[in-house]
C-alpha cells in the first residue's frame, strides 16, 4: 500500500468513525475530471492530486497532453500527485552539504527524486468557497527548478494561507520537465511536432481545467493570475507568448525568472538528435518504448558533452514556429498578451543560495572576482564591477562577484521585460525588488533566490529554515502577500500599507523595494543597468 492509499484510508476512516469531525471532509465537488472530495484545513478546503491530464506515457510520451478519462467514482483528493521525473542539473543546492541538509524541509529536492513519475499531470486547489456562487480571483502557481526539477507540492507553495488571507482560489501545478517536456523532435519526425514544448502545453491544459472548473471552487474564470519563481517565472514569460494560452489568464507575475528568449529550433533539434544517439535509437518513436531512466541518462550525457552550465541552454521552451512562434520578450513584448498586466522583480543577492556552499565562498580576492566577471561580461566587466562597488560599498569580493552573477542572470532581463512591456502602452508593468536579508546561517545568504516565496505565499512558519526566527519575516509576508493578492484582484499591486507604487516606465523606473520599511525607489542599480545594456 502506497502513501496516497494509506492517507486516503485514514481520512475515510476518520469520517466514518463514531463521533468523528465530519466537517474535516469536504462535500463532493463535480469536476471535468470526475467527482472529487478533499479535506478542510482551518476553513480552507484543499484538494490535492487532482488529475488534469491523461498519463503522458507510452504513445503519449513526447506528445501534447490529452484530457483524462472522467472518473466515475469519487476521487479522494487528499494527497499530492507524483512529481514529474526529476533531473538535477544546472545550479542546485548541493544535497550533501550542511546548508542543503538544513534547508531540506524547505527544498525537498532529494525526497522528490525518490517518488517521481512520468504520470505527473496533477494539480492542487485551495479555496474558501465551494459552489457558493463566488467569483474569487484565481492564482495559479508554476513551480521553480528551471525546466529540470521541482513540483507544486513543496511546503512553501502550500496555498492554504494565501487563500485564506485574500479569499482567493490558489492552484499549484505539476507538469512534464526536462527530456520528457522539452526534447524537440519536430524536425526529426513531424509526428512529434510539439514535443519541444510538451511541458508548456501541459500547463495550457491545466489552465483549461482551471477555466472549466473555476465556478465549482468559487473562482472567477475571467480573473486568473499566473505566477511563478525562477523556472516558474520563465514559464510565465513563455506563456505570455503562446497563442494557445491566450485568454486563459489575465495577469502575470514573474519572480526571479525572466524568460526573454526561448531555445532556437536548430539548437534544440541538434540536442534532441544527440539524445537519440546516446540512446542508440534513430527515432523518437523508438525512444517512447524505453525506460524513463534511460531517457534521463541519455539527456544527462548529452548535456555533459556541451560543457558546464549547459542544462538550461539545452532543455526548455523551444521557438518551434508553432506552439511558441517567437521568443517571449525579444526583440519586444509579445502582442498576443499585450492586454495582460505584469508584475516582475528580483532579489538583491539571488545567487548566494547556489554559491554559498562552494568551497571557495568567502575567499575570493579582488583579482579573482574581476577575472570571473570578465569571463561573463568581457570588456564590460570593469565598468560593471565599478558600478557594483558603488552600489554595495560594504560587499567583499565574493559578494561582489555574486552580485555580478545575479545582475546577469536575474536583474537585467527583468528590466528588459519591464521596459518592453511598458513600451507597448497597452497594459502596465510593475517592478519590485527584495532587499530584506535573512539571518539564517549568520546572514550568509543576504537576500537570496526564493526568499520572497514564503512572503508572498504567507508560509513563513513552515519556511523558518530559510526565513529565520522572529517577527520580521511575518511582517514581510503581510506586506508582500497583500500586494500579490491586490494585483490578482485588480491588476495593480498597490495596498494601503505600501508607499504609492506607479507603473514602470523607462523614464522613472519606479520599483517597490520590499524591506523594513518598504519604500519606492527609482532606477535601482541604474549604473549597473547601464553597464549591462
Amino acid at each position: 500500500m502506497n502513501r496516497r492509499q494509506l492517507l486516503r484510508g485514514a481520512a475515510l476512516g476518520l469520517a466514518a468513525a463514531p463521533g468523528a469531525a465530519h466537517a474535516a471532509v469536504t462535500p463532493i465537488v463535480e469536476t471535468t475530471s470526475g467527482p472529487v472530495r478533499g479535506l478542510y484545513d482551518g476553513g480552507v478546503a484543499a484538494f490535492k492530486g487532482v488529475r488534469y491530464g491523461a498519463a503522458p506515457v507510452g504513445p503519449l510520451r513526447f506528445k501534447p497532453p490529452q484530457p483524462p478519462a472522467r472518473s466515475q467514482g469519487v476521487i479522494s483528493a487528499i494527497d499530492y500527485g507524483a512529481p514529474a521525473v526529476q533531473m538535477i542539473a544546472g545550479p542546485a543546492v548541493n544535497p550533501n552539504s550542511d546548508l542543503s541538509m538544513a534547508l531540506s524541509p524547505v527544498f525537498p529536492v532529494a525526497a522528490e527524486v525518490r517518488i517521481d513519475d512520468e504520470d505527473c499531470l496533477y494539480l492542487n486547489v485551495w479555496t474558501k468557497g465551494l459552489g457558493d456562487g463566488g467569483a474569487r480571483p484565481i492564482m495559479v502557481w508554476l513551480h521553480g527548478g528551471g525546466f529540470m526539477y521541482g513540483s507544486g507540492a513543496w511546503p512553501m507553495y502550500n496555498g492554504r494561507n494565501l487563500s485564506e488571507r485574500g479569499d482567493v482560489v490558489v492552484v499549484t501545478v505539476n507538469h512534464r520537465l526536462n527530456a520528457f517536456g522539452y526534447l524537440h523532435f519536430g524536425e526529426v519526425d513531424p509526428a512529434f511536432a510539439n514535443s519541444g514544448n510538451a511541458g508548456m502545453l501541459d500547463i495550457v491544459l491545466a489552465l483549461q481545467w482551471v477555466r472549466d472548473n473555476a465556478a465549482a471552487f468559487g473562482g472567477d474564470a475571467g480573473n486568473v493570475t499566473i505566477m511563478g519563481e525562477s523556472g516558474g517565472g520563465a514559464k510565465v514569460s513563455t506563456l505570455l507568448a503562446m497563442p494557445a494560452a491566450r485568454g486563459l489568464f489575465h495577469r502575470a507575475i514573474i519572480q526571479s525568472g525572466p524568460g526573454v528568449r526561448g531555445i532556437p529550433g536548430e539548437r534544440a533539434t541538434a540536442f534532441a538528435r544527440s539524445v537519440l544517439a546516446n540512446l542508440n535509437v534513430e527515432t523518437p518513436a523508438q525512444a517512447q518504448t524505453l525506460p524513463s531512466g534511460a531517457i534521463v541518462g541519455a539527456a544527462a550525457r548529452a548535456i555533459a558533452a556541451l560543457g558546464p552550465d549547459a542544462a538550461f541552454r539545452a532543455l526548455g521552451p523551444v521557438v518551434d514556429g508553432d506552439s511558441l512562434p517567437r521568443h517571449p520578450f525579444d526583440p519586444d513584448a509579445p502582442t498576443v498578451s499585450a492586454d495582460v498586466p505584469v508584475l516582475i522583480g528580483w532579489n538583491k543577492d539571488e545567487m548566494s543560495l547556489f554559491n554559498a556552499g562552494a568551497p571557495d565562498w568567502g575567499t575570493l580576492t579582488e583579482e579573482t572576482a574581476q577575472e570571473r566577471v570578465a569571463q561573463m561580461n568581457g570588456a564590460r566587466a570593469s565598468r560593471l564591477m565599478a558600478a557594483l562597488r558603488r552600489a554595495f560599498p560594504d560587499y567583499s569580493p565574493t559578494y561582489l562577484w555574486n552580485a555580478a552573477v545575479t545582475a546577469n542572470a536575474f536583474f537585467i532581463d527583468s528590466v528588459r521585460i519591464a521596459e518592453r512591456k511598458a513600451a507597448q502602452r497597452a497594459a502596465p508593468a510593475y517592478m519590485y525588488t527584495v532587499t530584506w536579508e535573512t539571518p539564517v546561517g549568520g546572514g550568509v545568504f543576504k537576500s537570496p533566490h526564493t526568499i520572497e516565496i514564503p512572503m508572498m505565499f504567507d508560509t513563513v512558519e513552515t519556511s523558518r529554515a530559510l526565513m529565520g526566527p522572529g517577527p520580521e519575516p511575518l511582517l514581510m509576508a503581510a506586506r508582500m502577500s497583500e500586494a500579490w493578492i491586490a494585483f490578482a484582484r485588480t491588476g495593480n499591486p498597490a495596498t494601503p500599507d505600501l508607499p504609492a507604487w506607479p507603473a514602470y516606465d523607462a523614464r522613472r523606473r519606479a520599483t517597490m523595494q520590499f524591506d523594513i520599511p518598504c519604500r519606492l525607489v527609482e532606477d535601482p542599480l541604474g549604473e549597473v543597468r547601464r553597464a549591462l545594456s
